[in-house]
């Protein structure tokens, strides 16, 4: 229908009407913004670390979300929490306290759930959602795929795995376990034994022991294991050679200015001594596991700290990057989107399933840019692969009870 010429007075009315109901559509698909996908992504990883019960749960708003879109990613939040089991509850009659916090950084909102249960039991649940424009529908940010590959399953529990020469007619497969390294060949496009090699050692493991294996140019291989250094011959068959050591493990990878730290031979983590040091940095609090991340200039170091907090440094300045409760695992990979990034596992226990995002760490602030990569039970290791093409994880599944180790690479996200 063509409009019919209105008085000036009128259309001048209708103008102001007209604009008048559009802003207040801004305004209301603006407070309408859909969280429930994050919200429910957020829950999962809640619901898993506390499981269904009663909880207390806090927010805070430390963001540049308006307090129309803060109560509504609350309510969100709160409602996929219900979905998964969970009722609210005061703090004294809660056997779990959540706390979540709206942050954000360049790339997007940061939310973050601080979970305790008991004395001392904390984790860290987080996820990334990019800033939104009006009426968009918030979803997880994942710019990043964590791609796995089984190398190889057994019952005896493995420490690490090294391949040699991949995807060349000689490559080989060693499998460092707590009593011997494997070396396999490739023969049919399955790996077939071709030398066991046993671990001399006097003294008992630690309980939870651990082992690197660092392929050699001039030899086949080292094994660091607590408190004893193997070296292998340069020429099959092989020989290892054990003795008592306090050498210092590697700690860097590829071609990366080599950086060492003492393990403790009774005990699972470094003492956080190292050497020969990178900037003013010589020492830092003990941890399980670093990365070491390069840039232009310097190398920016992760350390997994044994009292639960991920700490970055630049060789002068030292922080923490991450609540209580991330888990110990954090390996480096160099390549494979976008430059050098970071893995680190969840944190969990022996008995529940494990998984693993990765990082980028901008401006020494972390934000995680992949979705988590679930395995089939906890970690029990994870180390940067030689190359530093990508990491090395092993996975002991809660069915089957078998070690698997996988490699672990990444892809951009389309």
């Amino acid at each position: 229908m063509r409009a019919v010429p209105q008085m000036s007075a009128l259309n001048s009315r209708r103008r102001a009407s007209s604009l008048l109901v559009f802003l207040l559509l801004l305004a209301g698909a603006a407070a309408g913004a859909d969280w429930s996908q994050p919200a429910r992504q957020l829950a999962r990883k809640i619901s898993a670390k506390t499981g269904p019960g009663a909880v207390a749960i806090t927010f805070k708003d430390a963001s540049s979300l308006s307090a129309a879109d803060a109560s509504e990613a609350r309510r969100a939040i709160e409602q996929a929490l219900r979905g998964a089991g969970l009722k609210f509850v005061p703090a004294e009659q809660s056997v779990a306290t959540v706390r979540v916090t709206f942050s954000e950084n360049a790339q997007g909102y940061l939310w973050v759930a601080e979970i305790r249960q008991g004395a001392g039991d904390e984790a860290v649940a987080m996820i990334a959602v990019p800033h939104l424009g009006s009426g968009t529908t918030a979803r997880p940010a994942a710019a990043v795929v964590i791609r796995k590959q089984m190398l190889w399953l057994q019952a005896e529990p493995i420490l690490d795995v090294a391949v040699l020469d991949p995807g060349s007619s000689s490559a080989h497969l060693l499998v460092l376990s707590p009593e011997k390294v494997t070396l396999y060949r490739q023969s049919g496009g399955r790996w077939e034994t071709a030398q066991e090699m046993p671990l001399e050692h006097r003294r008992p493991w630690p309980r939870d022991v651990r082992g690197r294996l660092v392929p050699r140019k001039d030899h086949l291989f080292d094994a660091f294991l607590p408190g004893v250094m193997c070296v292998a011959s340069g020429k099959g068959p092989f020989t290892l050679t054990c003795r008592e050591s306090d050498e210092p493990w590697p700690l860097t990878v590829a071609d990366q200015p080599p950086q060492f730290a003492f393990y403790g031979a009774q005990r699972n983590f470094f003492n956080g001594a190292i050497r020969p040091g990178f900037g003013e940095t010589r020492t830092t609090a003990p941890f399980y596991s670093a990365a070491g991340l390069p840039r232009p200039n310097y190398t920016l170091w992760l350390f997994a700290g044994v009292d639960g907090a991920m700490r970055v440094t630049d060789g002068v300045n030292e922080r923490v990057i991450a609540p209580r409760g991330w888990g110990s695992d954090v390996a480096a990979v160099l390549s494979g989107c976008g430059g050098p990034q970071a893995l680190v596992t969840g944190a969990g226990d022996a008995g529940t399933p494990d998984s693993v995002v990765a990082l980028d760490v901008v401006e020494r602030e972390p934000t995680v840019v992949s979705d988590p990569l679930e395995f089939s039970g906890p970690l029990t290791a994870m180390w940067s692969a030689p190359s530093g093409d990508s990491a090395l994880a092993v996975s002991k599944n809660l069915k089957t009870g078998n070690y698997e180790a996988y490699a672990l690479t990444l892809a951009c996200s389309q």
